[in-house]
């Protein structure tokens, strides 16, 4: 620096009053090759630094000696935070147990027992406290530290204490261009993942960071990649751990998001035989969590005894007593809660009712009536009020959250720099918040939950929300890359301002965003907070077409969360198709009308499926579209097929594929759970079976087999892979079905799909007893057709249990496969699911035959009835199986065999079916050679 007199630069630079004559002395004191500072710097830069104390001495200028220190090292504290607030905390007392079971726990850890602890405790019991003690006995021990905070903001934020680590841990700024972001992050993972380039896009999408040009998009449905992400995250934990001990801390546990709850199950289910301590603060009310592994403790903070409490304010003040009147307030009010404890006793040292006299602390006047703050509430309120100057800062901050950046600080609080950066120091000093960082990153945090509400709670209604309103225009208006990864945090601030229509587009930003990373959770809750913003505004036709979008994506987010049979979908795109009508909005009413025909129909609500695809077939007419024509052929083939409408089934359904156009239908404009062509090839592949072209059949399941995997998309190949299951289960071709459950429970396993793999299950179990292991295939069966149920699924249900009955016969119990015939007849009858009704009826009259004589009449009708039903749907493969039957059981009705050959000639392929040549042989001399010619 300068000085007064120079010239230049060093007058520029010249400064005046106590720092440069306090320097200039100091330096009469600092040896060559040392550095000595003031006792003001000493207290500033905290542990930073090591230094030892150098002799008070009187110095020229200077009534009283100065204290002065010698900086001998860099400090070893682990973070700037740390080592600027160590010498805040308050002084540990009352929890030598506590820590000493803490520090037990840590060593089996260490030796490679892993462990987890749950320290329950309420607000400013000193579960923070009790952690950073615990830091400080490990300091000299080798090992990695993870922290993660939750937030009560973040509840339906998906993994947000996750995303919070990653982003700290590996230095990754969200205002940095996305190159930087990522290059960061491979820097944080490299050599922690077996498969880098699956596991750097994965956990890119999860922080939101671009991973186009440099890795392969991902390809996963929800739940494969949800799954996929825990893995690498644990593979990520498991590979520090292999270099040294791990200790993971999760503070609030008790904010824990749904999604970031099932991962910290499953890596305290992994770490118990791993060099890895987790422990996990909460509030008492919290749950206990792993209250059933082996390697959990669970450990309870008690409030402190009045001689503990006593004993952190005789340290607070620099062990000078308190008058006992005023200590014996102190004592009383704050009930053992160390916070409490130090907060009110920095109330009385900060109040002025004090002085010190002969090195004793005495009351300066007469006690006031409410000079201790009966709570400490009221507590950190009287010391906000005492920072006048500052308060309205502090309130800001509160505002913003308990963590809030200085940018979005000095923007909200439009005070010139200087003027903030005075408020911000003061709020420091006071104890009241923290800083971390520097230049322009810095970052304050509330040093508790209860500091912020009592600045929040300060503010009076009307100017919450203005601030809240500031908060949310700044945000919108200043931070693109909060609007793109944070919606969620906008809809926070424009709800508390009260502008509930920006709050509703928020929500639904924030939802589609939650749809788009297939966290459901978060989707469904944010749909709904959208919704419940719309129900407040005022009826409008702006009102009206934002729900209408929003119930449009909350039916999607209900398919895939809970499937198609779920009542949440049906209530969904019931009230979608209320506003669709109340619009006029005839486009938008496909996707609904869809929605809806597929919830009835698997639902086994057929008469209410093929209302609505009969009303989609006429919109499309009437609009002479042919991109809504072919949503609507294809919703009446595939309402038309389980009813047993074969004819009509197989019409729309090529009339569909003749329409079918791949850029415009697979266009996101209609937001549908499988490929369209996917669908059509599937349903008409089902058609054709029963109206007798097996081989037709069989061909275009395999083409939406291959064109589902050439789409790349899972569920689209669950749909054929399940039905082309059903299909060689009913050519009885165990070896096909067996393949094709293998593949479906692979993909159904991957991604999560109960629905499918429940399918899966069922013809897995047919194919273990036709092997043989009946009893095994019935229990199977029993257990695949309680999870398709359990979806809300009713469709199928018939045709499972004409399996189950199969199983029973060749168990050689004609009872009970009686019996479960007979109630899938009933089914049938109930919902009119008639596409199997055929093969239900002639399955009884083949299982009364073998009963005895006394069901040989029985068994006719039987078997009659199933020759009329397949002739009058035209379904030649059930009406030729009926007809065999009739002829094997050699009925004395009026020409049985004779039937035979007339239907045989009927086909024109599938000439190596056993049904055909079985046919063939039974039919008279004369009629064989005839259908053969």
């Amino acid at each position: 620096m300068g000085d007064l007199i120079g010239v230049g630069a060093a007058q520029e630079n010249a400064v005046v009053g106590e720092t440069p004559n306090l320097a200039a002395r100091l330096q009469t004191l600092a040896e060559p090759g040392t550095v000595v500072i003031s006792e003001l710097t000493y207290r500033l830069i905290g542990k930073l630094f090591e230094v030892t104390r150098i002799r008070p001495q009187r110095l020229p200028g200077f009534d009283a000696p100065i204290n002065a220190f010698k900086v001998i090292g860099e400090g070893r504290a682990e973070s700037r935070f740390e080592a600027l607030h160590a010498a805040e905390a308050a002084p540990l007392t009352g929890r030598e147990h506590d820590i000493a079971l803490l520090l037990d726990r840590w060593r089996l850890a260490a030796s490679g027992e892993g462990q987890v602890v749950e320290l329950f405790g309420e607000a400013g019991i000193g579960k923070s406290r009790i952690l950073q003690e615990l830091l400080e006995r490990l300091k000299d021990e080798p090992h990695t530290r993870l922290r993660y905070y939750c937030s009560p903001y973040h509840l339906e934020t998906a993994l947000y204490p996750v995303t919070d680590q990653l982003l700290r841990a590996g230095n990754i700024k969200r205002t940095d261009p996305p190159e930087r972001q990522l290059d960061f992050l491979e820097q944080l993972l490299a050599g922690s993942t077996k498969n880098p380039n699956e596991a750097i896009p994965l956990i890119a999408a999860l922080l939101s960071i671009p991973t186009e040009g440099h890795y392969p998009k991902l390809d996963l449905m929800a739940q494969k990649q949800k799954s996929r992400t825990f893995e690498v995250l644990i593979e990520q934990l498991e590979a520090l751990a292999r270099s040294k001990p791990v200790l993971m801390q999760l503070e609030d546990a008790h904010y824990l998001d749904p999604m970031s709850a099932e991962l910290f199950d499953q890596i305290a289910g992994r770490i118990q035989h791993l060099p890895i301590m987790l422990i996990a603060t909460s509030r008492p009310d919290g749950a206990v969590r792993w209250a059933g592994l082996p390697h959990a403790t669970f450990l309870t903070l008690n409030r402190l005894s009045r001689s503990q409490a006593a004993s952190i304010i005789a340290a607070m003040t620099g062990g000078k007593q308190l008058p006992a009147t005023v200590l014996d307030q102190v004592l009383s009010k704050t009930e053992g809660v160390p916070l409490f404890v130090e907060e009110l006793t920095k109330v009385v040292l900060e109040s002025g009712l004090l002085e010190e006299r002969d090195g004793e602390l005495v009351l300066a006047g007469p006690l006031p009536p409410f000079a201790v703050p009966a709570t400490l509430h009221d507590s950190l309120m009287a010391r906000l009020d005492r920072l006048a100057s500052v308060r309205e800062v502090a309130q800001i901050g509160a505002v913003i959250g308990r963590e809030f950046k200085h940018e979005l600080l000095a923007a909200a609080a439009g005070l010139p720099d200087f003027e903030l950066e005075r408020a911000t120091n003061e709020l420091v000093e006071a104890g009241l918040v923290f800083r971390r960082g520097s230049n322009s990153q810095v970052t304050y945090v509330f040093k508790h939950a209860l500091v912020r509400d009592a600045a929040y709670s300060s503010l009076l209604h009307s100017r919450r929300q203005q601030l809240h309103a500031r908060i949310a225009s700044i945000l919108e208006e200043r931070f693109p890359e909060i609007v793109t990864t944070e919606p969620e945090l906008l809809a926070h601030h424009f709800g508390q301002a009260g502008l509930v229509k920006k709050a509703v587009e928020y929500n639904e930003l924030a939802g589609r965003r939650a749809l788009s990373r297939s966290v459901l959770t978060e989707a469904l809750a944010r749909f709904d907070n959208a919704l419940t913003g719309l129900s407040a505004m005022p009826p409008s036709e702006e009102r009206s077409r934002r729900e209408l979008a929003t119930q449009l994506a909350l039916g999607s987010t209900h398919v895939a969360a809970h499937g198609f049979a779920a009542p949440s979908t049906a209530a969904a795109y019931g009230r979608a198709r209320e506003l669709c009508e109340e619009l006029s909005d005839t486009r938008q009413l496909f996707p609904v009308l869809y929605g809806l025909c597929l919830y009835h129909l698997y639902a086994a609500e057929l008469a209410e499926a093929r209302s609505a695809a009969d009303r989609l077939l006429e919109l499309a007419e009437a609009s002479n579209d042919c991109g809504l024509s072919f949503f609507a052929h294809r919703a009446v083939g595939v309402s038309a097929l389980p009813a047993g409408e074969f004819a009509r089934a197989r019409a729309h359904l090529e009339q569909a594929l003749a329409l079918y156009d791949p850029q415009e239908h697979r266009s996101p404009a209609f937001v549908y759970a499988f490929d369209p062509r996917v669908v059509c090839l599937d349903y008409l592949a089902r058609t054709l079976l029963p109206l007798g072209f097996p081989d037709q059949a069989l061909a275009a399941n395999n083409e939406a087999v291959a064109e589902a995997h050439r789409v790349g998309h899972r569920n689209s190949l669950a749909l054929p892979l399940f039905f082309g299951g059903v299909i060689r289960q009913i050519l009885g071709d165990r070896e096909s079905v067996r393949e094709c459950c293998a593949e479906l429970t692979r993909i159904a396993t991957e991604a999560g799909f109960r629905f499918w793999l429940a399918g899966a299950t069922i013809l897995s179990a047919w194919t273990l007893a036709e092997a043989g292991d009946a009893d095994r295939g019935r229990l199977e069966l029993q257990r695949g057709l309680v999870e398709w149920r359990a979806t809300g699924a009713e469709f199928m249900v018939p045709y499972f249990i004409a399996l189950q009955a199969q199983i029973e016969v060749r168990a050689g119990d004609h009872n009970v496969a009686l019996r479960l015939l007979e109630e899938a007849h009933a089914r049938i009858e109930r919902t009119d699911e008639r596409w199997f009704a055929a093969e239900v009826l002639r399955l009884q009259g083949e299982v009364l035959l073998q009963s005895g004589e006394d069901g040989v009449a029985l068994a006719e009708n039987r078997l009659s009835d199933a020759l009329a039903i397949a002739q009058a749907q035209g379904a030649r493969f059930w009406e030729l199986r009926a007809a065999l039957s009739l002829a094997r059981a050699d009925c004395p009705i009026s020409g049985a065999r004779e039937r035979l050959a007339p239907i045989i000639s009927g086909f024109t392929e599938g000439q190596t079916l056993p049904d055909l040549q079985a046919a063939r042989a039974l039919a008279t001399p004369a009629e064989s050679l005839r259908a053969a010619n």
